[in-house]
């Protein structure tokens, strides 16, 4: 008897600039059921956008409490065919020299923003982190654009489909130098859709 597939699920992030939906992938559960159970707990309600980069990303993930993160890490679930174009919910994590292994934090996370790279930037990319774009990932970032040079090292585990204008919206908001935005941007609450 054939396994029935089960349907990725989708999540609203209602943000003070608006509401962002996207899906999570099932082949990074670890990601996925970590992300669903936080949500569950409350855990983002209230939540700070704390590091906004224009034409790079947005990132979140602490509680209103001002906890950074829930105090474990999760193992890295880095696929070849999730890939860092815009709109991508990836994992943040530590950097390699204190984490070799890649593992992600439990609950910071970040959403692409990106710009549109061409083909040269691309190659310059693999040139120097030996990462291989596919023909067709190759044509995401040259036409909707993305973070080419993250891809291979951190856990993307979902996906936007509304709300892009709500992504560039708080990746424009003003910020001061370590990239806080002067006015807070917050996640009111994130509902997951059944």
């Amino acid at each position: 008897m054939a396994q029935k597939k089960q349907p990725e699920k989708l999540i609203v992030i209602h943000t003070s600039y608006g509401d962002i939906t996207a899906l999570l992938y099932n082949d990074t559960p670890a990601h996925r059921d970590n992300f669903l159970k936080l949500i569950k707990e409350g855990w983002f309600n209230d939540s700070p956008f704390h590091r906004v980069i224009n034409h790079f990303m947005i990132q979140t993930g602490g509680n209103k409490d001002g906890r950074t993160d829930p105090g474990y890490t999760i193992p890295a679930e880095i696929l070849p065919n999730h890939f860092h174009q815009k709109g991508a919910i990836a994992a943040a994590r530590m950097g390699d020299q204190v984490n070799p292994e890649k593992r992600s934090s439990g609950s910071q996370f970040y959403i692409v923003q990106g710009e549109v790279v061409n083909n040269n930037y691309l190659d310059a990319v693999t040139r120097q982190t030996g990462h291989q774009f596919t023909k067709e990932q190759r044509e995401v970032y040259e036409t909707i654009g993305g973070t080419p040079h993250l891809d291979g090292g951190y856990t993307v585990f979902g996906q936007v489909i509304e709300g892009f204008d709500v992504i560039d919206k708080i990746a424009s908001v003003k910020t001061n130098g370590q990239d806080k935005p002067i006015t807070p941007v917050v996640i009111k609450s994130i509902e997951v859709l059944e």
